[in-house]
């Protein structure tokens, strides 16, 4: 059997100096035992996959609606993706692999029903109560709302994966809220690894979905740099529309990982410990200059053409409307909420938690909620 202390010793040997050890692991809120053959951070990919919060995302949004089809991503499918081509990335930068799958399993586990719509509406709602912000919510849900232990709430996971879901930086975040115990220095390079590997996969797959559903097209795509140069050489090949366009989202992968990883390894050749990691200025996980021109071309194309088209913004803006309406509601009158909701009004709040409760809400458990509760001819 390959023990626990074997691990981490492998780890000591293998690992850059630089990579998160899981001997060294600032550890978890609540002591434990440690378990004999599994390492830590392999324990906290474990508890984040077997939560209550990891399998709803599955039926949360990314930006399609659930009931748009089969094809289109869910938080679930993205989460699985961006946990791919992290942990590729830091396999070969030689960083700890679990503890990036970890972070990367968990980055998007305090997300909203109906994408980063449900996030601005209970931002909104939420602004006169203490805010809201979805990784301070992934925090909140394993550190408090997920209770599957006797001896504590929450998933007690450990700092370092922790760290990565509080500090976890994107293009659609708004850093309104802080956190005060992670807020003054960089996190661990496998969570800036994370933070990339999420750009790279909601670039790609939401260009997927786009071209499938028919919202953007490829010729509209023909203007942006980066697509223009993985499309062209692959459009004289012969294929279908339909190959051509899932190579040009798997060279579109490809570019951008080897841009990133060879890019990063320039920036880590006079780093030679963790610590002086977290005391860098700068995050030292990147894409070249020259890539980043070409992603931010690429980002405001999606911005323009599918996230701001009209049949987007219809679903989105509808999907506020139940949210926003279910939130004033149980204000009105908690005794709608369930009574495990109504227990924790005293020590949360009310509108905390219901915050919590929506927000732990899949995309179908809205909109079956809103029915309940607005619809005469449908049983509560």
């Amino acid at each position: 059997m390959l023990t626990r202390q074997e691990l981490e010793e492998r780890e000591e040997k293998l690992l850059a100096p630089y990579a998160a050890k899981s001997k060294r692991t600032k550890g978890r809120i609540h002591p434990e035992e440690e378990h004999p053959f599994r390492s830590v951070y392999q324990r906290d990919r474990d508890r984040i996959i077997h939560s209550n919060a990891f399998r709803k995302l599955e039926y949360k949004t990314q930006v399609f609606l659930n009931h748009e089809g089969d094809y289109y991503r869910t938080r679930l499918t993205h989460t699985l993706e961006v946990a791919q081509i992290a942990v590729s990335i830091a396999r070969t930068l030689r960083l700890n692999e679990d503890l990036t799958e970890a972070i990367a399993l968990a980055h998007d586990i305090g997300h909203t029903p109906f994408g980063h719509a449900g996030e601005e509406v209970l931002r909104e709602l939420m602004k006169d109560f203490g805010g809201f912000e979805h990784n301070q919510q992934g925090l909140r849900v394993v550190d408090l709302l997920e209770e599957r232990y006797p001896n504590f709430k929450g998933l007690n996971l450990t700092y370092e994966t922790r760290e990565g879901i509080a500090k976890h930086k994107s293009f659609f975040d708004q850093k309104d809220m802080r956190n005060k115990e992670f807020e003054h220095y960089q996190p661990s390079l496998e969570a800036q690894v994370v933070d990339l590997a999420d750009e790279i996969a909601y670039d790609s797959h939401d260009l997927d979905d786009g071209i499938t559903a028919g919202l953007i097209n490829e010729e509209q795509l023909l203007d942006v740099e980066i697509w223009k140069e993985v499309y062209k050489p692959l459009s004289r090949k012969g294929l279908s529309r339909e190959m051509l366009k899932y190579q040009a989202v798997r060279s579109l992968i490809n570019l951008s990982t080897i841009d990133l990883i060879k890019e990063s390894e320039k920036r880590l050749e006079s780093i030679g410990s963790l610590e002086e990691v977290r005391k860098s200025k700068h995050r030292l996980i990147s894409f070249s200059k020259e890539m980043s021109e070409k992603r931010k071309e690429l980002k405001n194309f999606l911005s323009k053409n599918l996230y701001s088209h009209y049949r987007v913004m219809r679903m989105m803006i509808k999907a506020q409307r139940f949210i926003k309406q279910l939130f004033l509601i149980y204000s009105e009158k908690p005794q709608q909420l369930p009574l495990s909701c109504q227990e924790k009004i005293g020590e949360q709040g009310l509108e905390r938690t219901i915050c919590d409760y929506i927000a732990g809400m899949t995309d179908r458990f809205v909109l079956e909620e809103y029915k309940k509760l607005f619809d005469p001819y449908e049983k509560v």
